[in-house]
């Protein structure tokens, strides 16, 4: 029997193997964005900001991912359709409400706080994406949007500390606002390295589970992608980060990804076959991981991020569909915040989960400690593992012994706090 902990190889980091290193300005590291974040009256609290804006200096590429929620919001509808466009030149946000379950007059409201931004901006209204999160089935009021973006737009900065507001509008039951920037050079066909920055800013704490990517997110790029490039790097890293956390198995109604990538560190047009395509395509996805780990990190109630490793199995859909499984049970997640190292609750949870394996060959490592072994108990040291589980981070490692298949998903663990939150969501 192998009593040594489960080892996880991860895909290599091509983003740091290239040097690319954390930098400041969030969404606003990247040149030609601008952002802000005011306060519009979309919430209760005057004080709250509750309206951001991000905008490229001039029309550039942009793509998008969203929600595969049927009940999807009245801004998903609009965005999604303006950004098969490929082009746009700015994300409006708001928080305090969804604008989803609202029917026409939904649509209507997504599409004047569009044109107000075009207006401010000098653009097309098609070039204008919006996105809203709160409350459903509520109408949207206008006034907010009539006062609040020629505020919002007056106050565009291409600094950190309009990223920051801009991060923290959209903030519903977040802690703290989520966001995250990396600069770095791109290989050139001339031979000259390219420095290009990559950054960006999410909302999600609650109502997290992906079939895209569960929050609202803006991200941004000065690389000179082409629409083609972006679209595929956005698509690639929502799957192996966004797409990979849970909080509590609900997908939302809003949920929406961006990319801006304005072009403006010049160089070489990036397409797909160019060699800065994937050392682009990993800092976007490691800026994605980044923020999806906060995500898990801030679930509503949570104490711990909890980190589940699927490794072993028969294919991509196996290790997927047990990881979920762990990361989603009640019983595995309130285990984690009792500082329970109950590894039955994660084998339950694997074996519910409707994949195909044999007990006898499944592994189970609690942060690199081996605790079951051909699905046998490994006696363990309790005392050292409570002290293990008093780290912030709480590492599953399942080896269901089928295949080479493996997955990483986040969660966080369940605690009373959850229940009060969204007991009390809307009082």
């Amino acid at each position: 029997m192998n009593l040594e902990p489960i080892h996880v190889s991860s895909c290599a980091d091509a983003s740091e193997d290239a040097g690319f290193v954390a930098c400041a300005g969030g969404v606003c590291a990247a040149s030609g964005i601008r952002a802000s974040g005011v306060s519009a009256g979309f919430r209760r609290n005057p004080h709250r900001l509750d309206l951001a804006l991000v905008a490229a200096e001039k029309t550039c590429v942009a793509t998008a991912t969203f929600t595969t929620n049927r009940f999807c919001a009245a801004p998903v509808a609009l965005s999604r359709e303006r950004a098969r466009a490929g082009r746009a030149r700015a994300v409006v946000l708001n928080s305090g409400n969804a604008n989803a379950a609202t029917g026409k007059p939904g649509l209507a409201a997504a599409a004047r706080g569009a044109e107000l931004v075009a207006h401010e901006l000098g653009c097309a209204a098609e070039e204008v994406l919006i996105a809203s999160t709160g409350v459903i089935g509520v109408p949207l009021p206008l006034a907010p949007y009539e006062t609040g973006v020629p505020v919002a737009a007056a106050a565009l900065a291409p600094n950190a500390a309009a990223a920051h507001d801009a991060a923290s509008a959209v903030m519903t039951t977040d802690t703290h606002a989520k966001e995250v920037s990396f600069s770095g050079d791109v290989p050139q066909r001339s031979g000259e390295p390219l420095r290009v920055h990559v950054g960006g800013f999410a909302k999600g704490s609650g109502m997290i589970q992906p079939t895209m990517a569960t929050m609202l997110a803006v991200l941004s790029t000065d690389a000179p992608l082409t629409s083609e490039a972006a679209h595929e790097a956005l698509l690639a890293a929502v799957r192996a980060t966004f797409n990979k956390v849970t909080v509590d198995s609900d997908t939302s109604t809003n949920d929406s990804c961006f990319l801006l990538a304005t072009g403006a560190a010049g160089g070489e047009k990036v397409d797909l076959n160019h060699p800065a395509f994937p050392v682009v395509a990993a800092a976007l996805e490691r800026t994605c991981s980044e923020l999806a780990r906060q995500i898990a990190a801030d679930g509503e109630g949570a104490t711990k991020l909890v980190t589940v490793n699927v490794t072993g199995a028969a294919d991509e859909r196996d290790a997927d569909a047990a990881a979920r499984a762990i990361a989603n049970s009640p019983l595995v997640k309130t285990a984690i915040f009792g500082h329970d190292a109950n590894w039955g609750r994660v084998a339950a949870a694997a074996g519910k989960s409707g994949v195909a394996f044999d007990q006898a060959q499944v592994d189970i490592d609690f942060m690199g400690v081996p605790v079951c072994r051909g699905g046998l108990t490994v006696p363990m040291d309790e005392e050292d593992m409570l002290r293990r589980f008093e780290a912030p981070e709480i590492v599953i490692t399942v080896n269901l012994g089928q295949g080479s298949a493996h997955t990483r998903v986040w969660t966080c663990d369940l605690t009373h706090d959850y229940v009060t939150i969204n007991g009390d969501y809307r009082t």
